[in-house]
């Protein structure tokens, strides 16, 4: 995936006003559960462009180093994959 990709960047540009619409909320006192759903949606879009990003970084990183037959830069790929998704979210 192209990391300028218009969708990519148009998710990002709604999560942006999202958590920017959080901020107003909290300040204007709105209702608690009217917050906890703008956090969940902006949760939500967050986990779809991490998806994105993965599904682009398996169909060109890493078969770009399956098809090279370099173990080496193939053990990476991997290494790199397992780091990421073994961190915690918390």
């Amino acid at each position: 995936m192209n990391h300028h990709d218009p969708k990519l960047l148009a998710r990002l540009s709604r999560i942006e006003g999202q958590v920017h619409a959080l901020g107003t909320m909290v300040k204007d006192g709105r209702y608690c559960i009217d917050i906890v759903a703008q956090v969940r949606a902006a949760r939500a879009g967050l986990a779809r462009v991490e998806q994105m990003l993965l599904e682009g970084h398996l169909k060109h990183c890493v078969e770009e180093a399956i098809a090279s037959g370099d173990p080496k830069q193939q053990r990476q790929k991997i290494a790199e994959l397992i780091d990421v998704l073994g961190r915690t979210d918390r």
